[in-house]
């Protein structure tokens, strides 16, 4: 990369990840545009579709798609089928299909990192070396359905005899690969969680989940307070919303996450418009 080049970060989050739309929308409208895009998880999904298509219009397409029933399928299904799918396999919830069908027909022709527009790299974690790996070569759609197979959900990816699942296990935000790669100029799209504060699990479900943001959040905050003095960072805001919304089963709701791209549209264009880009 050259100087004076300019990446989006667009970390993990699940559901939530629809809030990025609506910052990608902001961005983009006011001509903002990556030389790099780096993703995790569902920021892979995201990212991988944009720079495929950099422009306005794949916002809008985003959108359309967040809010349709397929999307809702990719964790969804009818509770009999997961229940079938768990006494056969016994790892997960859920089967690949629906997004490698949406990532399929999305992406069209471009089915290769090299047939992207704007360079792209996406996170994974391998068990057997039990370590982070980056993708950026290769067929699309299998690396990033191996950074967003997020444990439990989905089944691990295997590639080429190895087996990846979601890289928000080792790296949700990846603001340091965006600097390694030599960005200078780093827009985070996070989706909103990183700024709550956390409290002790009451209940058994909540233990895992506590556990894993203590993890992502520690990673994260070390790699902003390592920043070299050359880097700026804006990490863009997801707005304020209702608990509803914010719930893990919000993704029934159809029109939660029409709510959460408006919601982080409103807030990160007045952000950006307040300092002047």
């Amino acid at each position: 990369m050259s100087g004076g080049s300019v990446a989006f970060v667009l970390g993990g989050g699940g559901v939530l990840g629809a809030v990025e739309v609506g910052m990608l929308r902001a961005l983009l409208q006011r001509g903002i545009r990556p030389d790099l895009i780096v993703g995790t998880s569902i920021g892979a999904v995201n990212g991988v579709l944009v720079a495929a298509d950099p422009t306005e219009e794949v916002t809008e397409r985003l959108g359309r798609l967040w809010a349709s029933p397929e999307a809702r399928e990719v964790y969804g299904g009818s509770a009999s089928r997961q229940l079938f799918r768990v006494a056969r396999r016994g790892t997960h919830l859920h089967s690949p299909r629906p997004l490698r069908d949406m990532l399929r027909r999305e992406l069209g022709p471009v089915t290769s990192f090299a047939d992207l527009r704007v360079r792209f790299e996406c996170c994974a974690a391998s068990i057997e070396r039990a370590a982070e790996h980056w993708f950026a070569d290769g067929d699309l759609v299998p690396a990033v359905l191996a950074s967003s197979a997020v444990p439990g959900l989905l089944p691990p990816m295997a590639i080429e005899g190895e087996h990846f699942i979601d890289g928000g296990i080792v790296n949700s935000i990846p603001v340091g690969r965006a600097v390694d790669l030599g960005a200078t100029t780093v827009y985070v799209l996070q989706v909103g969680r990183i700024d709550r504060p956390l409290k002790p699990p009451r209940y058994l479900w909540d233990v895992a989940k506590v556990a894993f943001e203590v993890s992502r959040r520690h990673r994260y905050a070390r790699e902003m307070a390592n920043l070299p003095d050359t880097v700026t960072v804006h990490v863009l805001p997801a707005g304020s919303g209702s608990d509803r919304d914010d719930s893990p089963l919000a993704y029934r709701d159809l029109g939660a996450a029409a709510r959460r791209i408006n919601r982080a549209y409103e807030a990160s264009a007045e952000y950006l418009d307040a300092i002047g880009r």
